[in-house]
């Protein structure tokens, strides 16, 4: 549904407000939708949707961000000067 609305609005940039099938203005005046557009850019929003499906998978799958940079900060990855950043923080706010 969500990319449904996201379609709407992008062959309909007025349509401020959706609820269930009506789509309404600012003033929540009807907008009347072009079905025929909304149809083709919801195919379009879904192909590109489905083409970079494999980020929406490895986004969920990778350690927390904040693991992968103890871990950069820990292996010496960091240039000197970020490594003194971090020493830094991590220094003002030792764990308990």
């Amino acid at each position: 549904m969500i990319l449904k609305h996201d379609a709407i609005r992008k062959v309909h940039p007025e349509v401020i407000t959706i609820r269930g099938e009506e789509a309404f203005d600012i003033n929540d005046n009807p907008v009347v939708l072009d079905e025929t557009k909304v149809a083709k850019e919801l195919e379009k929003l879904e192909t590109d949707y489905s083409s970079k499906k494999y980020q929406q998978d490895r986004a969920v799958a990778y350690p927390p961000i904040g693991d992968q940079l103890d871990d950069l900060y820990k292996k010496g990855a960091f240039s000197d000067e970020m490594a003194a950043k971090i020493k830094k923080v991590k220094d003002d706010n030792p764990k308990s």
